[in-house]
């Protein structure tokens, strides 16, 4: 008889929890227009997910935790600084700088002391002003919110546990296109590189301060 995944997981000594740690910021990742908007190819109704994402905004302000806005945005037509990406998903080339569609979802509480950083890859880490940022403000845990699950957000806990971060994803702070690869992404990060945790906990947890 096939072996079962809880055993297959149990065995590898996987789906580990490895808590918060004393330094966090909140990175919220592509909740832009072309994402949040079904009118671009890219988008879809991610209404719960700005609105939990918000309760998040605003618990880190209040516990003046750092948060962090980040979008995908091309300078190019044919998303030519996207690289390979950006020929694997040529809706990407619909998020140019001048566009609304690199536009922070307007339902998003974004403060004036929040940081907004554009990216040209699913990672936010990849070659990005994120880590050294992070590292100057003494940051030792990430709390990731936004879309999707199985790209940027997958992408950006892959590289937080990379960098040495506590890496913590809200379960219904997080969406993405289908239900299946949202699951499916949602239990591997908790298998391998982060904690998936309720919202409500993690924003006490920011509420709280640093």
């Amino acid at each position: 008889m096939a072996e079962d995944k809880q055993a297959i997981y149990e065995r590898a000594e996987m789906d580990n929890q490895t808590g918060y740690g004393d330094r966090p910021a909140l990175l919220v990742v592509d909740l832009q227009t072309g994402f949040t908007d079904p009118e671009n190819p890219l988008g879809g109704d991610l209404t719960a997910v700005v609105e939990r994402t918000n309760t998040l905004v605003e618990a880190a302000h209040e516990g003046e935790i750092p948060v962090v806005f980040t979008r995908i945005v091309t300078k190019h037509e044919d998303a030519r600084d996207l690289g390979v990406w950006g020929e694997k998903i040529p809706s990407l080339s619909t998020l140019q700088a001048d566009s609304e569609w690199v536009d922070i979802d307007p339902r998003l509480h974004v403060d004036e002391g929040d940081h907004v950083l554009d990216k040209r890859q699913a990672s936010a880490y990849h070659e990005t002003e994120l880590d050294s940022m992070l590292t100057a403000l003494g940051v030792d845990t990430v709390v990731v919110t936004g879309c999707t699950t199985s790209g940027c957000i997958r992408a950006t806990a892959v590289d937080a546990c990379s960098h040495g971060y506590y890496t913590v994803v809200p379960e219904s702070a997080v969406g993405d296109r289908a239900m299946e690869p949202h699951e499916a992404n949602l239990f591997d990060i908790n298998a391998k590189y982060g904690d998936v945790r309720p919202v409500e906990e993690a924003a006490e947890y920011l509420a709280d301060g640093s």
